[in-house]
């Protein structure tokens, strides 16, 4: 089959190239300015020209694009997306009904509440990895002194440009206090968020006074929704890592792997930004704890950085979210963390107990390498599409 790619500087790229040229699939590359517009009259001509020309017979993307799904349903061809972000507002596009579309969700709160919607384009499928990279790269020379650690964290500490919530100075003192008290009582709860549904209309008329959203005109996405999730829960996971980064670096040697090279985190050794395929794998594979703390608008899923890190065989210590019960065992194959306090106590007893830590990290590995791979993905993707042909 030949198969449309679209191209925009996503993860999982040669993964998901490299598994359907296996299965027997030629990949063609799409890139355009406009993939991220909901309606783009110059997208669809060019995707038009392009779709003739190299006779596509089935489009494929990570997250979901709207101008794709609609210029793919012109020419009445299915579209597979497969969504690692969140939040991702597309997904309230009105074009997320088109029947060509199969949307593959890592949230299972974000597919019931979809799917509760009546929305029957979605469907719920953990993250896929590729475990097996990490034996490749291990061949290679690497820097080791400066990708392993005793306890890493990689990732962004989102108060850097992802903060959304400095734009809202100039909300009255009423907001202003409103929302730190539903913000301090969240970071008291794990495992549910209520923000979204915590925020009243004069709440949410008051920061529409210092931020307008407006954009029903293309999708059903509510101002809720979005002063929530981009701007509020960014906020709380800046809070939240800092404060359980700080803690863990009290009690361990920490290593900050950033975008932001002027983090500070006290205690903890900030060493920049790794690349996503020839470096975090080793910080991985080589930290005896990597710790993981999941963005608040993540209701349930299993982030990415979680599938990456038992892929590369890396010991995986997490906040709890409830879809890692359907498929992992804790204690078994990843640890998770209540508080700041359960997360120093866990960091000091599994950097003491080496096999045990061994062990689970290894568990972990064998499981996603077993039951989350790319080709098991696609199988499973593909069976699907043929069901419903």
């Amino acid at each position: 089959m030949n198969i449309l790619f679209l191209e925009w500087g996503c993860f999982g790229k040669v993964d998901v190239v490299f598994t359907l040229e296996q299965q027997g699939h030629k990949m063609f590359f799409f890139e355009h300015p406009d993939y991220l517009q909901r309606i783009s009259p110059d997208f669809e001509a060019a995707f038009d020209a392009f779709v003739e020309e190299n006779q596509i017979e089935l489009c494929f993307s990570f997250n979901f694009y709207p101008v794709l799904s609609a210029a793919a349903k012109k020419h009445n061809l299915d579209y597979i997306s497969i969504v690692y972000d969140s939040p991702f507002v597309m997904l309230y596009s009105y074009t997320i009904i088109n029947d060509n579309n199969y949307v593959f969700l890592f949230d299972r709160q974000e597919y019931y509440k979809l799917r509760n919607m009546g929305i029957t384009t979605v469907y719920y499928m953990p993250l896929p990895v590729n475990a097996t990279i990490i034996d490749y790269l291990l061949t290679k020379e690497y820097d080791q002194q400066k990708l392993s650690a005793d306890v890493s964290f990689v990732g962004a500490l989102y108060h850097e440009d992802h903060n959304f919530f400095s734009k809202l100075e100039g909300i009255s003192d009423y907001t202003r206090g409103y929302l730190e008290g539903i913000m301090n009582a969240q970071l008291q709860v794990s495992g549910y968020n209520f923000i979204e549904e915590t925020l009243p209309k004069e709440i949410i008329d008051d920061m529409q006074r210092i931020v307008k959203y407006d954009n029903s005109k293309y999708g059903i996405e509510t101002p809720e929704y979005i002063f929530a999730n981009y701007f509020i829960n960014r906020r709380l996971t800046a809070i939240e890592r800092r404060k359980l980064l700080t803690a863990a670096a009290e009690c361990a040697k920490l290593r900050l792997y950033t975008l932001d090279k002027k983090a500070v985190i006290p205690n903890a050794q900030n060493m920049g930004a790794v690349d996503y395929y020839s470096e975090m794998p080793y910080v991985f594979h080589n930290s005896k704890i990597n710790l993981n703390i999941t963005l608040r608008s993540i209701q349930s899923g299993i982030p990415l950085r979680c599938m990456d890190i038992m892929g590369a065989g890396g010991f995986l210590l997490t906040n709890f979210q409830a879809d890692f019960l359907d498929d992992f065992v804790p204690g078994a194959d990843f640890v998770y963390f209540e508080d700041a306090k359960d997360l120093v106590r866990k960091i000091d007893y599994y950097l003491t107990h080496e096999q045990e830590r061994i062990e689970i990290a290894h568990n972990g590995h064998e499981k996603v390498k077993n039951n989350h791979s790319f080709e098991r993905c696609f199988e499973d993707i593909f069976k699907i599409l043929s069901q419903k042909r």
